[in-house]
This record gives C-alpha cells, sequence and structure tokens, in this order.
C-alpha cells in the first residue's frame, strides 16, 4: 500500500496544477476580451462623437436653409396679402363711389318725384275746377237743348237708348254671323271627312215593317178551320198570343194585327205551323204558341250573339244579348232598330277611330244605344231612361250609360263618346229611305214647323219642305231688318229644338226681300 500513495499524491498535485493553469488561462482571456472591449468601445464612442458631430452640423444647416425659406414663404405671403387688400380696398373704393352715385341719383329722382307731385296736386285741384265748370256747362247746355228740341232729359235718354240699342243689335248680329261662318268653316270640313268616311265604309240593310203581318193560306177553306167551331180556336190563338186575327175577303191570306212585333211573330210562326200540320184545336194551339214562343227566344238569342260577334265586342251580359236580339223584331219610323243600332255601332267606331279614342267602347255605346226599346212595351218610361237603368244593372262603362243617356239630348253630353252616338245615331237615321212615318204625324209635324216659325213678329209667311228638312221663312221687311234677320234665324232653330222630336236636322232660311214698283206712263 505504501508503495501507491505517491501516485495518487501526484495524480493530485498535477489536478492542482491543470486547475491553477485552466484558471490562469481563463483570466488571461478575460483579461484580454475586456481590453479588446476597452479598445473597441473607445472607438466606437469616438465615431459616434463623430457621427454626433456631424448631425449638429447637418442640423444647423439645415436650420439655416429652413429659416432661409421660411422667410421667403412669409415675405412672399406678405406681399400677395398686401396686394389683395390694395385690390379689396379699390373695389371697395369703387363701390362706395358707386353708392355715392346712385344716392345722388335717388335724391334727384326723389326731387323730380316731389316736384311732379306737386304738379299733380296742383292739376288735380283744377282739374276739380274744370270739372266743376263743365258740370255747370253740361247743365245750361241741357236746358238750352230741352228748351230748343222740346224733349224732357228722360225722353232724350230714350231717344239715345234706343239709338244704342239699334247699334248694338246691329253689332251683335254682325259677331253671331261671324262665329257662325267661322265654327261652320272649321267644324264643317272635319265633320264631313269623318262622317263621309263613316257613311262609305258602313252599309246596313233596312227592313220596312208595319204593325201588321199577312199569313198566306193554301185555300179559303183554311180560315174555317182557323176559326172553329163557335169561333174557339181563333179566341184560344188570339188569348195565347196576345195578337188579333183580321178574317175578312181578301183571297187566301189572314191579317195578324198587334203593337208587339214579337207577339205577331209568334202568331205568324204559330199559324204556319198549325197550316202546315192540319191539327188545329185548342191544346195544340197552345202547344204550338208556347213550342214557338221558345223557339223564338232562340232565334233572338242568336241574333243578338250574331250582332255582337259581327262587332268584335267581348264580356257582354248573356241577358243584353238577348235584349239585343229581341231589336230585330222592333221597328223605329219603319226602320229595323237591330240594324239601325249595328249601323251606330259601326259609325261611332269609324268614327271613334278617326278621333283617336276607344273604338270597341264607342261601338258598345252604339250598340246598346236604344237598348231600352226592347222593353219599352213592357215597362213604363222612355226608351233611354229603360235603356240607362239596364246598363246600370248589369255593370256597364260609365262612359257608355253617359253615351246612352244623352243620345237624344236628354241630359247635356259631356264626353267626345256621347257626341260621336249622337252624330252615329243621326246619320243613320237621317239617312234618306232609312226611316218613314205614317201620313198623319208626318203632315202634322209639317204644320207645326210651319206654325213655330210663323209664332214670331214679322214673319210674313213660311213653308216646309224637303220633307221637314228645311223651313223657309220669308219676313215682312219694314219690321225685320238685315242685322234682326239672324237672331230671328237663331231664335226660330232654339224653339224647334226645345218643341219638335224630329229625325236628324232642320235647316232654318229666313229671307228678307225688298221690292220697289214704278209705273211706266
Amino acid at each position: 500500500m505504501l508503495p501507491l500513495l505517491p501516485v495518487w499524491i501526484t495524480i493530485l498535485v498535477a489536478l492542482v496544477v491543470g486547475i491553477l493553469a485552466g484558471f490562469l488561462a481563463f483570466r488571461g482571456g478575460i483579461v484580454y476580451r475586456k481590453n479588446t472591449a476597452e479598445r473597441d468601445i473607445g472607438s466606437a464612442e469616438e465615431k459616434a462623437k463623430s457621427i454626433y458631430n456631424e448631425a449638429i452640423r447637418n442640423a444647423e444647416q439645415k436650420k439655416k436653409e429652413a429659416l432661409v425659406e421660411a422667410k421667403d414663404q412669409a415675405y412672399q405671403l406678405k406681399q400677395d396679402a398686401e396686394k389683395e387688400i390694395k385690390e379689396r380696398r379699390s373695389e371697395i373704393t369703387r363701390q362706395e363711389r358707386r353708392l355715392d352715385q346712385k344716392e345722388e341719383s335717388i335724391d334727384r329722382k326723389t326731387e323730380a318725384l316731389e316736384k311732379r307731385e306737386e304738379d299733380l296736386q296742383q292739376r288735380n285741384v283744377l282739374a276739380d275746377a274744370r270739372l266743376a265748370e263743365i258740370d255747370q256747362m253740361k247743365e245750361r247746355e241741357l236746358e238750352k237743348l230741352e228748351s230748343i228740341a222740346s224733349l224732357t232729359q228722360e225722353d232724350a235718354r230714350n231717344l239715345l237708348l234706343s239709338r244704342l240699342e239699334e247699334q248694338l243689335t246691329h253689332e251683335k248680329a254682325l259677331k253671331m254671323s261671324a262665329f257662325e261662318t267661322q265654327t261652320k268653316d272649321e267644324a264643317d270640313e272635319l265633320a264631313r271627312n269623318l262622317i263621309s268616311q263613316a257613311i262609305a265604309r258602313t252599309a246596313a240593310d233596312h227592313s220596312s215593317e208595319a204593325t201588321v203581318s199577312v199569313v198566306a193560306l193554301p185555300s179559303d177553306e183554311m180560315k174555317g178551320r182557323i176559326i172553329g167551331r163557335e169561333g174557339r180556336n181563333i179566341r184560344a190563338l188570339e188569348t195565347a198570343t196576345g195578337v188579333d186575327l183580321i178574317i175578312d175577303d181578301t183571297p187566301e191570306a189572314i191579317t195578324l194585327s198587334s203593337f208587339d212585333p214579337v207577339r205577331r211573330e209568334v202568331a205568324r210562326q204559330t199559324l204556319e205551323k198549325l197550316i202546315s200540320d192540319g191539327r188545329i184545336h185548342p191544346a195544340r194551339i197552345e202547344e204550338t204558341v208556347e213550342k214557338c214562343r221558345r223557339d223564338l227566344e232562340l232565334v233572338m238569342k242568336r241574333e243578338g250573339e250574331k250582332a255582337v260577334m259581327e262587332l268584335g265586342l267581348h264580356s257582354v251580359h248573356p241577358d243584353i244579348i238577348k235584349m239585343i236580339g229581341r231589336l230585330r223584331y222592333r221597328t223605329s219610323y219603319g226602320q229595323n232598330v237591330l240594324n239601325h243600332s249595328m249601323e251606330v255601332a259601326w259609325l261611332s267606331g269609324i268614327m271613334a277611330a278617326e278621333l283617336g279614342l276607344n273604338q270597341m267602347q264607342a261601338k258598345r255605346a252604339g250598340l246598346l244605344h236604344d237598348i231600352g226599346k226592347a222593353l219599352d212595351h213592357e215597362i213604363e218610361g222612355s226608351h233611354v231612361q229603360i235603356g240607362v237603368d239596364i246598363a246600370k244593372k248589369y255593370k256597364e262603362n260609365p262612359a257608355v250609360i253617359h253615351a246612352i243617356e244623352a243620345h237624344h239630348g236628354d241630359v247635356e253630353a259631356t264626353t267626345p263618346l256621347a257626341f260621336i252616338v249622337m252624330a252615329a245615331d243621326a246619320i243613320s237615321a237621317a239617312r234618306p229611305g232609312a226611316r218613314r212615318e205614317n201620313l198623319e204625324s208626318y203632315i202634322k209635324r209639317l204644320e207645326n214647323l210651319e206654325e213655330i216659325a210663323k209664332s214670331f213678329t214679322g214673319v210674313e209667311s213660311s213653308y216646309a219642305i224637303q220633307a221637314g228638312r228645311e223651313v223657309r221663312i220669308m219676313v215682312k221687311p219694314d219690321q225685320i231688318n238685315d242685322d234682326q234677320l239672324v237672331i230671328l234665324a237663331h231664335d226660330i232653330s232654339q224653339k224647334i229644338e226645345n218643341e219638335l222630336d224630329y229625325p236628324g236636322q232642320i235647316k232654318v232660311n229666313v229671307m228678307r226681300e225688298s221690292r220697289a214698283i214704278d209705273y211706266a206712263k
């Protein structure tokens, strides 16, 4: 064991020596690095000082430059401000000079107005004095005139008023004549174009039907069978149809008489079927009448549908269609009402198209304008009012209702559609050959026309010509002058419109004739 001791000691000594050597080496490194760092720090400080000094010098230089630039800008701004101030001062000076001039002008005008006001006051005073003097002179002149003319002031006033009335009558006649001429010139051209186009493009067949129908018989023996034993067959037929059967000496014919064309048509068809069938007795008559009535209702419905389809109308109530078909068996002055209504519808549509209005609505109003005639035998009232009630019941357009109500002038027309329907109705009714009247009513209308013309003071004679389309009136020239002639014609036409019912229009032609007679001896 003893020999090993020096080895451990040796190892220990070596370890101690190594630690000391390492410590010394580490310390030496630290010292070196410290010295190196101190040198770097010194160098950095010197460099930083130089950079700082350089920055200070640059900052001073920029500061000086900025100051110089700021001084230049400040000087420029000052110059601009001084220039603007000078301009504003000069502008203010100009405005002050203008205001001074305006004040001087206003002062001068005020002085002139004051002088003018003084002059006006003086003139008013002078005018008042002169007016007073004129009034006094007027009174003296009136007194002199009254003494010279032997007229009082009231008589002179009446004389002046009568002369003034004559002058006003003359001017009124001239104005009326000029206005009528201008209105006719402007309206006639457009009316001619529209009406001529409408008439040229529309054609409708006209049927002339009376209140009687004639049924042909195969032989006169059939009359006895129709009468029946003790007249039972004819009584049953008249009771079932409401039509009078006239059996006279006319060979092979029986006349049916009724104011209602529908009833007359039912009776005619019934008789024709009974004659062709050969079985004529009360039970068979009632059965046949009922069947013919149903068939006629179907025919009227088809006629109404046909009319609506031809016109291209839509959404027409089925009940109104049936009423339109009933017009096929209704006449007015010999003119078939359904044909007349369709013609009015076509005319209304054409004129509405020319005027840029609703064409379908015009056709609808034209077709329905006489719809009241389908029921005027069953309901009290005029066909116009009945037609209005029907249109309101089935919710027709208010414009169509107004056109129906106004087409005979019962109310004042206020829409273009109403005027169109009125014109179309007049065209269809007034065209020569479209309608006819019985002789008694025709002569009565002409007599009334002449009597209305003769009822005016100064009328010498009157004559209805052109089948009542014109009335020519001769006046007394010593009572009616040329100026009063125009007014008289207007008054007569107004009275004719208010008191007479007539189709179309009536021309009032008033003539004044002056004659000079002398003899050669």
